[in-house]
């Protein structure tokens, strides 16, 4: 595919609408003559590259677009010299302010109406977040795998002591060897769940169970379930609850999972004899349940990727964060029509809030059953 430019004056107006197509493409445009310089940008060029048409024109494109393929391998100038289309092309260009931009890029010659070759035409899309998306797939695969191996060497490591040395185990040492092993087959179990739990979060194939339920008795067998835990490591738990919440609609097991994933976090980065407080209140329009720590806290630089698949926002000296759960419960919250929200201070802890909104009756429907177990 080429493109054909009017070369008569009489074919003004056709120019200026090939002009206003350019400038109206939802993608990054440049066009260049024969000898490589720099003719138009569109909008969208403008913003990505730094500069405006006036300070680039006539300039060598290289020069400005500064891409990784532009010595030897340039998708423009391949398409300019073979007089065919280049299409799809990954590479990265640097802009004004020397930030390395990966762009998928098209490039096609551009030609008057007698077919001679007058110059090219390349568009390119900023690809930054498709990039970003490949690294946390490939940081999950890589820490599945790495989860997973350890794991089964562990059990392997036993069940070739108990193949070798049964005889010489007495019953105490081969029973403690299988409760590990047994420990650690629960452990891959678990993993593969919870990793296809998020595959399925992530795919946007969440399947809820709505039903009207009462969340201040799932927060109290919650907190009530976590009584021994954060006694063992001296932290008390605290429940902050006005009057009894009107009913949302919600599916149980689900919310539950949102619920544990802030409680577990709350617990394992709060420091010893602290208190951690869930408080439940209600507007208008929606029921909140906000879990506070007086735990490590979150810098401020890392609250912006706390919700990323894997994103490690929350770590001290000795703990790391684990930014699965946190991703797959806000999965969780959206597709209930509500949100989570956060405030931290670095050093002082931070709270998190699953907001809800409230059923909206409708006249000629009959009341849903209130469920408080999932």
């Amino acid at each position: 595919m080429e493109t054909r430019i009017p070369s008569s004056e009489t074919d003004d107006e056709r120019l200026k609408f090939h002009r206003f197509v350019i400038n109206s493409l939802p993608t990054a445009v440049v066009t260049v003559d024969s000898d490589m310089r720099i003719t138009a940008l569109n909008p969208w060029a403008e913003r990505m590259l730094g500069y405006t048409l006036e300070e680039v024109k006539g300039r060598f494109c290289g020069d400005i677009m500064r891409s990784s393929m532009c010595r030897g391998r340039c998708p423009l100038q391949a398409a300019i010299n073979g007089m065919k289309p280049v299409s799809l092309v990954e590479s990265t260009i640097t802009n004004r302010h020397g930030e390395i931009i990966p762009v998928r890029m098209s490039a096609a010659a551009l030609l008057d109406d007698q077919g001679a070759l007058i110059g090219g035409v390349e568009s390119f899309q900023d690809i930054s977040r498709i990039k970003t998306l490949e690294r946390e797939r490939n940081n999950i695969v890589s820490m599945f795998a790495h989860d997973l191996k350890s794991s089964i060497s562990i059990i392997g490591g036993f069940v070739l002591r108990l193949l070798k040395h049964r005889k010489n185990l007495s019953d105490e040492k081969q029973e403690e060897y299988l409760n590990i092993i047994r420990k650690e087959v629960s452990q891959v179990d678990s993993l593969i769940s919870s990793f296809l739990d998020f595959s399925r979060l992530m795919s946007g194939r969440l399947k809820l169970d709505l039903a009207l339920i009462s969340i201040d008795r799932e927060i109290l067998d919650l907190l009530e379930s976590y009584q021994v835990q954060a006694a063992a490591s001296g932290i008390d738990l605290e429940l902050v609850s006005e009057e009894p919440l009107s009913p949302v609609e919600a599916d149980s097991q689900h919310l539950r999972r949102v619920f544990r994933n802030l409680l577990d976090n709350a617990l394992k980065f709060s420091k010893p004899s602290t208190k951690i407080t869930v408080t439940l209140s209600e507007t208008a329009d929606e029921i909140r349940v906000s879990v506070q720590d007086q735990g490590t806290g979150i810098r401020s630089e890392d609250l912006p990727f706390i919700f990323d698949a894997f994103g490690r926002g929350r770590t001290s000296a000795t703990k790391e964060g684990f930014g699965l759960g946190l991703a797959g419960a806000k999965r969780i919250v959206k597709a209930h029509g509500g949100r989570i929200e956060v405030r931290s201070l670095w050093g002082q802890g931070s709270t998190f809030s699953v907001v809800l909104p409230k059923p909206k009756r409708q006249k000629g429907l009959l009341p849903m059953e209130v469920r408080s177990e999932s």
